[in-house]
């Protein structure tokens, strides 16, 4: 059984797909499912939920529904395109530091420790005050470039383990240049962890950039689950018990991110050959308990 069959046999990764997919789903045709426009304000002013507006309207007569149907769409989007972004970043670093050796390795892992140290959130906030009117997808390109040092460290030591191995010496002696062998050779070995990098970051990117959003940091126009939470914050509807208007953003995020975790905790079980072996071990005493009482 290979790695994809694994996968959808596993009850928490099928499940994670799942929910990921109906927001998926919801992002690609938002257009088609949102009724109205997300920035129309032609409705009777802070409505609650109703037929004629499911999730209510704003203190400006914004359709609250139409609203969390795109937010979905720039979410997923932002946290989807920052997740590849830093992935690839970290693999092009992580594998060249990890094959190279030497004084690359020294510098790359200076530059990978120096990203680690830095405060995420903190560095986003400072560049993003020098980012007039950021949209959601520049925040997502600057939590991408960013955001890759994790992973880079992860694909480094990967790296490390399989250079020698027999695959790659041969690969040496067949005359494959360096970048050959690190991407023909070497990186398609480490698909798994690729994926579960990338469902990482992902995640990390949708959080980011909804704190930003909440913060202000971003051009509050747009339309995203974080600055939905933004205008709800801005104009008090935890205060006026307006909870149509700030829960609903927050559910989406938490299922999203639930989904994605989900999908990552599947991907290190069905990879990681040593919490596979405590698991057989732990039913096999479940078995055993379970024949001694009978």
């Amino acid at each position: 059984m290979g790695f994809l069959g694994a996968f959808l046999k596993n009850g928490r990764s099928l499940t994670g797909l799942i929910v990921f997919a109906i927001f998926l789903v919801v992002a690609i045709f938002a257009p088609v499912i949102a009724p109205d426009s997300p920035t129309a304000t032609t409705f009777p002013m802070s409505l609650a939920p109703s037929a004629a507006h499911l999730l209510g309207t704003t203190n400006t007569g914004q359709d609250i529904f139409s609203q969390f149907i795109y937010g979905a769409r720039t979410t997923i989007i932002v946290g989807f395109g920052a997740g590849i972004i830093a992935t690839l970043l970290g693999l092009l670093i992580g594998i060249s530091a990890g094959y190279r050796g030497g004084w690359v390795d020294s510098i790359l892992t200076f530059l990978m420790n120096l990203f680690l140290v830095l405060p995420g959130l903190a560095l986003l906030i400072v560049i993003e005050s020098y980012v007039k009117n950021s949209t959601p997808y520049i925040n997502g390109l600057i939590i991408g470039l960013t955001g890759w040092a994790w992973g880079a460290r992860v694909f480094r030591a990967q790296t490390m383990s399989l250079a020698n191995r027999d695959f790659v010496v041969a690969a040496k002696m067949s005359g494959k240049s360096a970048l050959s062998i690190m991407f023909t050779e070497i990186a398609p070995n480490m698909m798994s962890i690729i994926a579960a990098n990338v469902i990482y970051a992902t995640l990390g990117a949708i959080l980011a950039e909804s704190g930003l959003a909440f913060l202000g940091f971003e051009n509050v126009s747009s339309i995203s689950w974080g600055t939905m939470l933004y205008w709800a914050s801005q104009n008090g509807a935890l205060l006026t018990g307006a909870w149509w208007w700030f829960i609903p953003p927050g559910i989406g995020i938490g299922l999203v991110g639930l989904s994605l975790v989900l999908m990552n905790f599947a991907i290190d079980g069905i990879t990681n050959p040593r919490l596979n072996s405590q698991k057989r071990r732990k039913h096999r005493r479940v078995e055993q308990q379970s024949t001694t009482r009978a």
